[in-house]
């Protein structure tokens, strides 16, 4: 065995070091993990000149003695985790020029007193992670002048003295075991403009204010995790003095309510690593300028719906890792299943693993094996719905407006004159005038010449005349609608013009309506020249009029006018007239 360079004596229930390694010059690496080694005595190593790599770890040893170590000159990594060692300021009272990592974590470490690692400094790696309380005395980290890595477990009372840490590189700290508190002192971090990267773990029941002078010292950080540290109490503005800060890890936290502003000094970052932290909405990303960040971990938080639009905020997004999410598996996710997909510029990181936590029908079932056509579909199908009911309804609107305008006009003021004719007949009103006289402006000579001296004049009846008596500014139809119901008869005075009226026709409308409802001779057609039935067809309810009743005639009574008149008196059947006051004409 005079040549053996590793040897492995593990779980063997070894309470020392067995004498027979002493001559063993040649061993590089030596482990006796996981025995019951108490004490180490200074003989133990005796030989061993050429050994780099020292594994002491899950043993019971409580002391290290300076003498220990004192013949490994080319010793290069030392691990003593998870025993029960207290330092003495003599442990490593000779110097391992070459010693480069030391793992120390889980032990009791107790009480760190000034010196305690100043033969130690060609040490890179320092690790002394606990869950017991330490002391640690100003100067304890002297010496360390190559540290580049530190883990370690501060104590509720004191941080320690970083000052001597200028070169540091990494430094990893546990804040567990007891709550940190404001009290706690916040400068362990100044001076230190060489951290690459820190990760801070936290005990969940800690809290502790992170503000910006804890990091303003830091400007050349590349690195921040933080771990377990769920109170929340970061200013906005934390990450403005650390520009450079490439890679961000904000995990373990089960109310991570930060907004996208939290993000937006963090310019060049190109990782972001929000695993574990309750997140249900990726809003959060939303206008936090993470155009450069490629790599997105989100696993393990309770997102059931993603947004792809959201991935629109991060140009720059290669590597997405949503593993663990309740996805939902419904049309709501249509959209991000399709980009997952097709997306050839991003790896979203086991997709195809990814499984539905809803709808129970879906339970289980793989996300991207959703049938997503069938939301397509149904959109489709409601997209074509709702443009045909569109094109429908402004077909109908066009029609409607271009043909049958007036028609709705006059069915509006129809029913205006059945309310307005009701109230009537409820209040009893009396007619004002014997006659609404309905006639064409280009008639109005022969009203005025004939009409009227006869009708007015001669036998006292009292006219309305739309051009004398219709009120100024009321709307022509209640003015029309006002009219008829007013009189008590309305007569017509018919000619090739009149049929053409628009309005004329509406006020015959009109009186027809009131025909029809009271069941009364109130209307009288007065015809002033010839129309022939074929001439009346394009006037449908003028014609049905004309062969339901008698009219009257002009032009066949010139001759015997004082005929025509009594007609007219006789249509009317007068007897006197009205004796109610007609109102003041304008």
């Amino acid at each position: 065995m005079t040549q053996l360079a590793r040897l492995s004596i593990e779980s063997n229930e070894l309470s020392t070091i067995p004498t027979t390694i002493r001559n063993m010059s040649t061993l590089t690496y030596l482990s006796f993990d996981k025995n019951h080694i108490t004490d180490l005595h200074c003989f133990d190593f005796l030989h061993l000149t050429s050994l780099s790599e020292l594994n002491l770890n899950s043993n019971r040893i409580s002391k290290l003695n300076s003498c220990v170590f004192k013949n490994l000159h080319n010793l290069k990594i030392l691990k003593v985790q998870n025993n029960v060692i207290s330092f003495q300021s003599d442990s490593f009272g000779f110097a391992l020029t070459h010693l480069t990592k030391l793992d120390a974590s889980g032990n009791s470490l107790g009480w760190f007193q000034k010196g305690t690692f100043k033969n130690l400094q060609s040490l890179v790696e320092l690790d002394l992670k606990s869950d017991r309380d330490s002391v640690v005395e100003d100067g304890a980290f002297e010496g360390l002048r190559n540290l580049k890595c530190l883990i370690y477990t501060p104590s509720y009372f004191y941080i320690g003295d970083f000052s001597s840490f200028g070169q540091l590189e990494k430094l990893v700290m546990f804040l567990i075991y007891k709550p940190l508190n404001t009290r706690t002192n916040i400068d362990f971090f100044s001076d230190m403009p060489s951290l690459h990267e820190l990760n801070v773990i936290v005990d969940k029941s800690s809290c502790f204010i992170w503000t910006l002078n804890l990091l303003k010292s830091m400007r050349n950080l590349r690195v921040l995790s933080f771990e377990n540290y769920c109170c929340n109490i970061f200013e906005d503005n934390l990450f403005i003095s650390i520009p450079k800060l490439l890679r961000l890890q904000y995990i373990n936290c089960e109310d991570f309510s930060h907004g996208p502003e939290l993000f937006e000094p963090l310019k060049d970052q190109n990782v972001l690593d929000l695993t574990n932290n309750n997140i249900q909405s990726l809003d959060i990303l939303h206008g936090a300028n993470l155009t450069k960040v490629e790599k997105l971990i989100l696993q393990n938080n309770k997102l059931a719906v993603i947004n792809e639009a959201v991935f629109e905020a991060l140009p720059s997004l290669k590597y997405l890792d949503l593993s663990g999410n309740p996805f939902a598996c419904n049309c709501s996710n249509a959209g991000f299943i399709s980009w997952a997909i097709r997306n050839k510029q991003v790896q979203v990181v086991n997709a195809y693993q990814y499984r539905c936590s809803s709808p129970p029908t879906e339970e289980g079932h793989f996300l991207l094996d959703f049938n997503v056509q069938l939301c397509w579909e149904f959109t489709g199908f409601l997209c074509f719905i709702s443009t045909s009911a569109l094109v429908l309804v402004t077909l109908l609107s066009s029609f409607t407006y271009h043909f049958l305008r007036w028609q709705l006009v006059y069915g509006f003021y129809l029913l205006l004159a059945f309310l307005y004719d009701s109230k009537k007949r409820r209040q009893g009103c009396p007619d004002i005038y014997d006659a609404f006289v309905s006639y064409n402006v280009h008639d109005e000579d022969w009203v005025y010449g004939e009409l009227l001296p006869e009708l007015e004049g001669v036998q006292g009846w009292r006219l309305c005349l739309h051009h004398r008596d219709f009120q100024p500014g009321k709307p022509i139809i209640e003015n029309i609608t006002d009219a008829i119901y007013s009189s008590r008869k309305t007569l017509c005075v018919i000619s090739r013009r009149y049929l053409q009226s628009e309005w004329c026709s509406r006020e015959i409308q009109m009186a027809s309506y009131r025909l029809f409802d009271e069941q009364k001779d109130v209307l009288i057609l007065l015809f002033l020249e010839e129309i022939s039935s074929n001439q009346l067809s394009p006037f449908y309810r003028m014609r049905k009029l004309v062969k339901s009743r008698t009219y009257l005639s002009w032009t066949q009574a010139q001759s015997h006018k004082g005929l025509f008149w009594e007609n007219v008196r006789r249509a009317y059947k007068w007897t006197q007239p009205s004796s109610q006051n007609i109102p003041n004409r304008t």
